[in-house]
């Protein structure tokens, strides 16, 4: 049986790509993966009775070492903002290239707590910032310090006792650019680097309010119980800032959701599933609801989103556990089909994550393809024809061109960068002013404009003649030639819709690195929570993979 790929008309819409869920190819989830095997060492741990200082961690394997390097900050509560602009957090974090020395440290000393304005080097592979969750972190350490373990109801409303507020990598602000480093096996997969770094942050945050209880009661204070430190993950609050990079960034976007796409056609694919598979599937999806149920928001649009999805689980798990049968021919395929016609697109793309848990196999070679050398695909083929790019367009974008922008509503917003917050922004293109600083994200629009153009221009004319006297229109003309060979490479949507809700831009995003309870704060950023339930990492050699379902 040959199941075909899911069609990127219906896939790349934006209600179904803010629909996705993690699952065993987001990058976190890899990254553990990767990593279980290397030796974990605190190699530094020197802070004051109130936490203050310096902290080294690492991760080893053979000559091969990553070191985390801690700087924890005293400031004042009305310095502490996860605005892009803030110029003081709570900690600052660098990813160091090997063991830093007692030079790298006192350099990083100086560089690392600016951030933005200071400056790292080719040793220095990620940086950070993030800040407490001061209520749950003050509440924690007046518990540990007293005896007793903190409150579980208030730890799970927020599930995190720091935020981070940006994570940069890839030669920003000195750091070492991706070519230094990109044929390391290790860090094949996409932002691998940038969820070590997430993940020992984490471990720094127990490290650090286990410490202060310490020495705030020496006698009496106890340590976080273990547990507890595994059901708390990092928060991070995401803007808008992430809705360019899928923009931008097309051949990578292919590279993830046809990865996915094809994971799931393979599954469909499988004619006979054994009862283990087909038990641990269905162990998932059950204890997946406590996630489901556990998942706090005070968004009404968030809230209709879980109910939905709430609803529609069980009654997938009725069906799946009542009148289905797994030792029918190509049950998951069956399941799919079932799915799309009885429930909604986040149930549907919630089970599909499901689907993949068991079969590694299928799993982890993909994994391997999710990154892009993307400069090889920044040219345009000027030899090509006019003819060739309404072909291109008319068969990629079929919805996009049904699109009638002369009508308000869908050409109202424009997409900017804020010059005092400096962050992407997105306004009322007929009531606020700035029109004339509009990024270049209206792709639909964009591509609607080049195929009238093309309608008046000879089919035998070749590309670059073409350009000569439409170059606004060549970062459209190379997405054409590159969504001709990257079928995913595109939202098949209008981004300056009345209707458009940003935050499906980043849940996309956000659900590709293993975030888990999206809570959308407005229409435009959300708080997430990550490594919510992993391993702790003296746990990695040998942690549950479903430990997301199983927490």
């Amino acid at each position: 049986m040959n199941v075909k790929l899911r069609d990127p008309n219906i896939i790349m819409k934006l209600s179904r790509l803010g629909s996705f869920h993690q699952s065993r190819l987001s990058f976190l989830r890899s990254f553990l993966d990767e990593f279980k095997n290397w030796d974990f060492n605190k190699n530094l741990f020197e802070l004051d009775k109130n936490g203050y200082g310096i902290a080294v961690y690492s991760f080893k394997k053979k000559d091969r070492v990553y070191s985390l390097v801690c700087f924890a900050n005293e400031i004042n509560d009305d310095e502490r903002s996860d605005r892009v602009i803030a110029t003081k957090w709570d900690a600052a974090f660098t990813l160091h290239d090997g063991i830093p020395s007692k030079k790298d440290i006192q350099r990083l000393r100086n560089e690392v707590p600016k951030q933005e304005i200071g400056r790292l080097s080719y040793k220095e592979l990620t940086l950070s910032r993030a800040n407490k969750s001061v209520r749950i972190f003050n509440h924690v350490v007046d518990s540990l310090s007293n005896g007793f373990q903190p409150s579980l109801d208030l730890l799970e409303k927020v599930g995190y006792l720091y935020r981070t507020t940006a994570v940069y990598g890839s030669g920003k602000f000195g750091l070492a650019d991706r070519f230094r480093i990109k044929n390391r096996e290790e860090i094949n997969g996409p932002f691998r680097l940038e969820m070590m770094l997430v993940y020992l942050v984490r471990q720094f945050t127990f490290d650090q309010v286990n410490h202060v209880a310490k020495l705030r009661n020496p006698k009496k204070a106890v340590k976080l119980d273990k547990k507890i430190c595994k059901n708390l993950g990092i928060g991070n609050s995401t803007g808008l800032g992430m809705a360019p990079f899928i923009v931008n960034h097309p051949t990578l976007l292919n590279n993830w959701i046809f990865c996915r796409e094809t994971a799931l056609k393979e599954i469909r694919e499988i004619k006979k599933v054994n009862k283990k598979d087909s038990d641990l599937f269905k162990n998932c999806v059950r204890n997946s609801i406590k996630n489901i149920t556990s998942w706090n928001t005070e968004s009404q649009y968030q809230l209709k989103k879980i109910k939905n999805l709430l609803k529609d689980v069980r009654k997938f798990l009725n069906f799946v556990e009542g009148e289905f049968n797994f030792e029918t021919d190509y049950p998951f395929n069956k399941i799919y089909l079932w799915l799309e016609k009885e429930t909604c697109e986040e149930c549907i793309e919630y089970i599909v994550s499901i689907m993949m848990e068991p079969f590694d196999t299928i799993i982890k070679p993909l994994i391997k393809k999710m990154s892009s050398d993307e400069e090889k695909y920044f040219d345009i083929p000027t030899y090509r024809t006019i003819k060739d790019l309404k072909k291109i367009i008319e068969k990629k974008y079929p919805n996009i061109l049904s699109i009638n922008f002369d009508i308000e509503e869908n050409n109202k917003k424009f997409w900017f960068i804020s010059k005092n917050k400096e962050e992407p922004r997105l306004a009322d293109r007929f009531k606020e002013k700035g029109a004339n600083l509009e990024q270049p994200l209206a792709i639909a629009r964009d591509i609607k404009k080049l195929y009238k153009k093309i309608l008046k221009t000879k089919s035998n004319f070749t590309i670059d003649k073409f350009l000569i006297d439409n170059s606004d229109l060549r970062h459209v003309v190379r997405r054409a030639f590159i969504v001709e060979k990257f079928p995913y490479s595109e939202i098949q949507d209008n981004t300056i819709s009345e209707k458009t809700i940003p935050i499906d831009m980043l849940r996309l995003k956000l659900s590709f690195f293993g975030a888990l309870k999206f809570d959308p704060r407005s229409d435009k950023w959300l708080r997430i929570c990550m490594f919510q339930g992993a391993p702790l990492p003296n746990e990695l050699k040998n942690y549950d993979e479903q430990w997301v379902y199983n927490t």
